[in-house]
């Protein structure tokens, strides 16, 4: 071709617009061939407009309610929401219940949920039979939950934002699936950036999603190895105020202590949805290890900085990483879900 294009640089060009035009053509082609993309599974804040109009204000009656009597139930449906949503993505498969004799257990039963509180288990029982009284066979589980979550997050003072529906509960829960897929007290922020990575989350993701700590508590089993032997140490973890240290060794002994203590993961105000948590890893008063080690790592400490200075920065990024993770592992039509009409059951 080049010899070509020496004698005639207008031979040249028509040459070359040939050989684009071919190139075009053959990749119309291949596109045309292909099978039509599947629509995304998009949710939607409208899903339920016309079969279920009033479902927002019905979870709500429930959870504002649980709220008074157990307030509990606020971190333990949040955290609930969090292991759903991590294991099989967000499709209720947390709550269902083991089979009798089933060789496979379910991930309720497995042993990172076992301490997940009843009360949680509860206010979607009590909402979904409140929202079946009213939309019979038409809401899932699974969107139940998450507005439940949110509904408690802006209960506790945290932001109000608008729930995206339309998932489908999933027919999978294995309780074998869940410890790879759910963050431990001891996870360095190494492992935690590949696990939100996994789920399409972001290092940003973590540190904002993290903050859902500013309300709750912990058992003592998730971090009484910071207290006496930090990675083998025989030592404390260094990174720990001694004030806490000393209150946390009270509650939680090294050996003999009661499984049922616990220690809130927010010291300042345990109750209260706000930006305090950030402010504490700054004052080295993050509970668990994963948490204090936000602020010792140079690629999540910024952010970190950053929210403990402004809450609505925190309360804007937070309501839209829900958002982000509450769209993970969609299920969407029959073939790939159900809707359940009795939250711990398997409609077959």
């Amino acid at each position: 071709m080049s010899a070509l294009c020496t004698s005639s640089v207008f031979t040249c060009y028509l040459l070359l617009l040939l050989l684009l035009r071919t190139l075009h053509c053959s990749a119309e082609s291949t596109t045309n061939s292909t099978a039509p993309r599947r629509r995304p599974r998009q949710l939607s804040v409208d899903y339920y407009a016309k079969s279920c109009r009033q479902l927002d204000q019905l979870v709500a009656s429930v959870t504002s309610q649980r709220f008074k009597e157990a307030p509990v139930s606020g971190p333990a449906t949040i955290r609930l929401f969090f292991h759903d949503c991590f294991v099989e993505g967000c499709d209720g498969s947390i709550l269902i219940s083991s089979r009798p004799g089933s060789k496979e257990v379910a991930e309720r039963d497995a042993q990172d949920n076992k301490d997940l509180a009843t009360e949680a288990f509860d206010v979607v029982k009590k909402a979904k039979a409140l929202v079946e009284s009213k939309c019979p066979g038409v809401v899932s589980c699974a969107d139940i939950l998450a507005i439940a979550a949110r509904d408690f997050v802006h209960l506790a003072g945290g932001p109000y934002y608008q729930v995206k529906k339309g998932r489908w509960d999933g027919k999978i829960s294995m309780a074998s699936r869940v410890y790879s897929n759910l963050p431990h007290a001891n996870s360095t922020i190494d492992e935690l950036l590949k696990l939100f990575s996994s789920k399409g989350l972001t290092p940003d993701d973590l540190v904002v999603l993290s903050g859902a700590h500013t309300i709750g508590f912990a058992h003592c089993k998730h971090f009484v190895s910071r207290l006496y032997d930090y990675r083998g140490t025989r030592q404390p973890d260094p990174a720990i105020d001694s004030r806490l240290l000393k209150a946390l060794k009270m509650s939680c002994p090294s050996f003999g202590g009661n499984d049922n203590v616990v220690a809130p993961f927010d010291v300042t105000t345990p109750f209260s949805f706000d930006n305090a948590y950030y402010q504490n890893l700054e004052s080295k008063l993050g509970l668990l290890a994963s948490d204090q080690a936000l602020y010792l790592d140079t690629r999540t400490k910024p952010l970190v900085q950053a929210l403990a200075k402004d809450k609505q920065k925190f309360f804007q990024a937070f309501s839209s990483a829900m958002d982000k993770m509450g769209s993970i592992g969609v299920k969407r039509g029959p073939r790939h879900g159900e809707r359940r009409k009795d939250c711990s059951m398997h409609m077959s």
